[in-house]
């Protein structure tokens, strides 16, 4: 796994936060991870290019 930086926006940071404290996820990264799977996902429904099976970091 690779380190990211980026910046966020206070407010979307503290929302983050929120759902770690009541246990939706259980830290920023992982939230953050979770954001970015399913904007990928996203992206693939809006344009297929491969499948699940090929990304091998996709939890089924």
């Amino acid at each position: 796994m690779e380190r990211v930086t980026l910046r966020i926006p206070k407010q979307q940071i503290e929302e983050v936060e929120e759902m770690v404290d009541t246990g939706q996820f259980p830290n920023r990264s992982e939230a953050i991870r979770s954001a970015v799977r399913d904007m990928l996902n996203e992206h693939d429904d809006a344009e297929p290019r491969r499948s699940n099976t090929e990304r091998n970091w996709v939890k089924a």
